[in-house]
């Protein structure tokens, strides 16, 4: 009887944690998300069309730039680190090693970014001194926003995330509230919108990266180990990442450079419906990815089964409900759009299987179903697929692109699939060349101590004794 009540009292806790972090999520979350919506919606609702386009250009181009930078080194933290979290000097080497290889790769993308944005706004009509500016404030939230992926994953997996909601609320919240001002001053214009947004940015990236510093309490050393751990693992990605990181926003450089500055606009403020999708996404790497990467091989076909069945449930009521009341989003969007009912239609549709496929190659990363095998298909596939569309059909439109994004998200969700089947049948990737040794001494101290909640439901900064079983 007493065990029973043990066993009993342990699960309801463990349920009762899970649901109390996803409440916390959901509801600081939700202030966040909606902040950043609103934020994007008046933003399309204020800005004339011609002014508006810059600022759908630069955060454009700026997505494509934050995969180019970072090509998944971030996302390997989680997984390498895995069950270790009680070693912190052992996530501050991980760190410090992916801040060597970032320096890298900022260097090779600034460089592109300096040459190659001209070149994509050439037929905008934009002045050099506007272009130039652009150009600087791309590098520096570029920058920003990398420290933030790095070091918020740091707070992720030390189960920090009332610090990492609470940079996100405060960035989202107080640049909605200077927009707001701003507007009525009758300041606002392209380049203040930017800016403001790009203070959040780099609000953010702050806050991470001193937060992380003083939880780890270490001072991370680079190892040419841990770099090869890292690269090991994100490599068979690297092909893949670039290349969406190119294709990814294909259609807005195919409009911005064949089509016209009302198309640009149009694109951007139908890519803001697909902010929808965003409290779901942002949830992949807080829970989705930490969870799959500790979760034991024996419920995870269960666990994967019920996760990718809620997520295809979330996709079909929002597409439903765009089929039914497109009108209400038009209405979102502003008189300047009112003729886009099916565009809107299509832009949701797009960001539906971009979401699930996404929850699929979040799952794939956590267990490390990352082969090279799927990188050749994946490119040789997609491009395929656009080289048909550029040629078919008409790509200064708005239709013509969006149908291109639903087909290119559409062979994406067939890769995932296609990965997640290979994995379940011949296993993981091995990444590591060996397991990071710890002292034997370390290993003997750190036997007995553990990681348990506070009373709070907060996790303490240093191991407590392991509690007693019997």
């Amino acid at each position: 009887m007493v065990k029973n009540k043990r066993i009993f009292r342990a699960l309801y806790d463990q349920v009762a944690a899970k649901a109390g972090a996803m409440l916390q999520y959901f509801s600081a979350q939700g202030v966040t998300i909606a902040a950043t919506l609103l934020y994007g919606l008046l933003c399309v609702r204020l800005l004339p069309s011609s002014e508006y386009a810059k600022f759908v250009v630069l955060f454009g181009v700026q997505g494509t730039l934050l995969v180019l930078m970072d090509v998944n080194f971030s996302g390997t933290l989680i997984p390498l680190v895995g069950d270790r979290i009680d070693n912190r000097k052992l996530i501050a080497d991980y760190v410090a090693s992916l801040r060597q290889l970032s320096y890298w790769a900022f260097g090779i993308v600034g460089t592109g970014t300096i040459f190659f944005y001209p070149i994509l706004v050439k037929h905008r009509n934009w002045n050099w001194p506007v272009v130039a500016s652009m150009i600087v404030i791309l590098l520096i939230s570029t920058w920003f926003v990398r420290i933030g992926s790095a070091y918020g994953a740091v707070l992720i997996l030390l189960s920090k995330r009332a610090l990492w909601y609470r940079a996100q609320m405060i960035s989202s919240v107080g640049t909605l509230i200077l927009l707001g001002l701003f507007w009525w001053l009758r300041l606002l214009g392209p380049f203040t919108a930017i800016l403001l947004n790009v203070l959040g940015l780099v609000y953010v990236g702050i806050d991470y990266y001193l937060h992380a510093r003083k939880l780890l309490g270490v001072v991370g050393t680079p190892t040419p180990q841990l770099k090869r751990a890292i690269v090991g693992l994100a490599l068979p990605n690297v092909p893949q990442a670039i290349f969406y990181a190119l294709q990814g926003q294909i259609s807005l450089f195919l409009i911005t450079f064949f089509g016209h500055t009302q198309g640009v606009s149009s694109v951007g403020a139908l890519a803001r419906l697909g902010q929808i999708f965003v409290i779901f996404k942002q949830g992949n790497a807080l829970f989705i990815e930490p969870y799959f990467a500790k979760l034991p091989k024996s419920r995870l076909r269960s666990s994967y089964t019920i996760t990718l069945l809620l997520t295809a449930a979330i996709c079909l009521a929002v597409m439903q409900m765009t089929y039914f009341f497109p009108q209400v989003l038009l209405w979102v969007l502003g008189p300047q759009y009112s003729n886009l009912r099916f565009e809107v239609q299509l832009a949701v549709a797009a960001s539906s299987i971009s979401f699930f496929s996404s929850v699929m190659w979040c799952i794939h990363t956590a267990r490390k179903f990352v082969y090279w095998w799927n990188v050749g298909l994946s490119i040789g596939l997609t491009l395929a697929v656009q080289i048909l569309f550029i040629f078919k059909a008409d790509m200064s439109t708005v239709r013509g692109v969006l149908w291109l994004t639903v087909a290119t998200n559409v062979t994406s969700l067939f890769i995932n699939v296609l990965s997640g089947a290979y994995g379940f049948i011949k296993g993981p990737r091995e990444t590591e060349e060996k397991p990071v040794m710890v002292p034997e001494s370390v290993v003997e101290s750190e036997a007995y101590m553990d990681l348990y909640p506070l009373e709070d439901g907060s996790m303490p900064l240093e191991p407590v004794p392991r509690k007693s079983e019997s």
